[in-house]
């Protein structure tokens, strides 16, 4: 081996080393800052729902709550809506509009979130208060719908974390459908395909980096702060209805980091950052074993993209 070809060996394995070392440095970092809280509380910390800082008693389960259930929702809004865009613009839109719909889908992932944020509270919140004072009474006594009509709460939080986890998803979801050869697709109306079969059958050989694209959606969303914050309504409560003001993990540290007053307090907000990070992480490394586990499944044969019914 050449000394050129083991110097930049040696270079960018430093550069993927530096990643292995930040993460672990944030790891550690969150854990010491946040000792004091992990050992008066212990693991009930993330099981408890008091947030009492004038107590000393803190749990993060309302926040906990608040990011995974306003994710969950986010995602379910958003994963139709930017495959629905990602197969429009790599299979069906006319050349004239494709690079004008890219790029003002690459503009809506560029958009700062505090941006997002004032268009919440200016058009989305009002939107949704109107939607809550128009819904009828017998639906408004469901635990899913109760709640005073304020427009901020969980509905106005996962809407807004939608449109923003949109142009991440479809963005990604558009690239890897354009990786799938041209013959999939010849093979499929060779076959006998309608458009529909043809296209369902280049996101089955392409769903392994759907399944990503998605994923990577759905971090986006558990880490954003300051849209939802603006939105949400930052009440610590554990709460089924979309209505309610509710919480997130990241809004109530950036909300009352600077208002930790004592050591307890501040090593709190710091688990909670803690907890969120080790969420964060879980998900990633459970879609990195889903995508591995659906890419060893996934088979090269022909056959397994023969639309249904095309046999005969």
């Amino acid at each position: 081996m050449r000394s050129s070809d083991f110097g930049f060996r040696v270079g960018v394995g430093a550069f993927a080393a530096a990643l292995l070392l930040i993460v672990v440095g944030i790891a550690i970092t969150l854990a010491n800052d946040s000792w004091l809280s992990i050992q008066k509380f212990g693991l009930g910390f993330w099981g408890t729902s008091n947030w009492d800082p004038v107590a000393g008693e803190f749990g993060a389960f309302p926040f906990i709550w608040g990011t995974l259930y306003s994710s969950v929702l986010a995602l379910l809004m958003a994963t139709p809506v930017a495959l629905g865009i990602a197969v429009f613009i790599s299979e069906l839109c006319p050349n004239a509009l494709r690079a004008p719909l890219i790029f003002l889908t690459e503009l809506l992932a560029a958009i700062p979130s505090i941006v997002y944020g004032l268009w919440g509270i200016f058009v989305l919140v009002p939107a949704v208060r109107a939607v809550e004072t128009a819904m009828p009474e017998w639906l408004r006594v469901l635990p899913l719908f109760s709640g005073p009509p304020l427009g901020v709460g969980m509905f106005a939080a996962a809407l807004i974390l939608a449109v923003m986890v949109v142009p991440f998803t479809s963005a990604i979801a558009r690239e890897v459908l354009r990786t799938v050869p041209a013959s999939q697709r010849e093979a499929a109306f060779a076959l006998g395909a309608t458009r529909f079969e043809a296209i369902r059958a280049a996101m089955f050989y392409a769903r392994t980096g759907i399944v990503g694209a998605v994923m990577l959606g759905f971090g986006r969303a558990l880490g954003e702060t300051m849209a939802v914050t603006m939105v949400i309504g930052n009440n610590p409560q554990v709460s089924l209805s979309l209505f309610a003001p509710q919480y997130t993990m990241a809004a109530v540290i950036a909300n009352e980091f600077t208002e930790a007053a004592d050591a307890l307090y501040l090593s709190a907000l710091i688990e909670i950052g803690l907890v969120l990070f080790v969420i964060t992480l879980f998900v990633n490394l459970l879609s990195r074993g889903l995508i591995w586990s659906m890419a060893r499944q996934a088979s090269p044969k022909a056959a397994a993209l023969v639309p249904r019914g095309a046999e005969a």
